[in-house]
């Protein structure tokens, strides 16, 4: 589980290939494709819903919140999904994700990753 975790998080905090990352550890690139895919949905299951963490921002008495969102670059993919994924207004490629945080700048929520094209109003 150890050496499964550093694979993944290098290829999604550093931008590693997975071909790259897979030759380097003696395993197939598919194997690294599903290790991360599967690491990516035990971390989305754990993050809280958007209505339930408005709830839990007025429970506690906070009335401010803010929402903003921003394109996190990726490599150019081919094929169709290709256009899917570049913002025009950044000229480049990426996922386009929505924050919310409190008064004090905490990330409180965090959207899905959405094709790169998707403005902030239509997300």
């Amino acid at each position: 589980p150890g050496k499964i975790a550093v694979i993944v998080l290098a290829v999604l905090r550093h931008d590693q290939r997975l071909a790259d990352m897979a030759g380097g550890n003696n395993v197939s690139e598919s194997t690294v494709r599903r290790w991360r895919d599967e690491v990516i949905g035990l971390l989305a299951a754990q993050a809280p819903r958007l209505d339930r963490a408005l709830k839990k921002i007025a429970k506690q008495g906070g009335e401010v919140v803010l929402i903003d969102g921003t394109l996190i670059p990726t490599q150019r993919r081919t094929g169709k999904a290709d256009r899917r994924n570049y913002s025009g207004k950044h000229r480049r490629h990426g996922l386009h994700f929505l924050a919310l945080t409190d008064e004090n700048g905490r990330l409180i929520w965090i959207s899905a990753a959405r094709p790169g094209r998707t403005h902030d109003n239509t997300a």
